[in-house]
């Protein structure tokens, strides 16, 4: 999926297929495009596709290799291509999420119940030698062949 086409869609189906919204996408090029600089041979993806295919593997969590192949890129292009992208939002401190640590309020009201499962002796008759019978040798029939 291409910027080319992905860009005209509606804003509901572009967070949709992106998991992003389009003016969210937008603040995000510009901080890509203004934090990847190119040296040597230009790149063969535009920044914006660049940016979508980090989005999708965000998303989708595709393979580096299936991407490659939606992208026409070989599968290390891919990587290089995500830690770049990665790096530079990460940098610019505008798209975090909030850490483990921030507690958020909950509308749950959280009931404690405590029950006591402390073992106890069950009381049992004592066995002895009296109470039981016992049975003869001669009583128990064998099944012989």
């Amino acid at each position: 999926m291409r910027y080319e086409t992905v860009r005209e869609l509606k804003d509901e189906e572009f967070k949709r297929s992106t998991g992003v919204q389009c003016d969210t996408f937008g603040k995000m090029l510009e901080v890509v495009e203004s934090g990847i600089r190119d040296f040597g041979r230009p790149p063969k993806l535009s920044r914006a596709d660049q940016l979508l295919m980090t989005l999708m593997y965000w998303r989708e969590y595709r393979t580096e290799f299936h991407i490659g192949l939606t992208y026409g890129v070989s599968e290390s292009t891919v990587c290089r291509t995500i830690q770049k992208v990665e790096s530079v939002l990460a940098k610019s401190g505008k798209f975090r999420l909030p850490g483990k640590k921030v507690l958020k309020e909950s509308d749950n009201v959280i009931e404690v119940v405590l029950v006591d499962v402390s073992e106890h002796p069950i009381e049992r008759p004592k066995k002895s030698k009296d109470d039981t019978i016992a049975a003869r040798r001669s009583g128990t029939h064998r099944n012989h062949k």
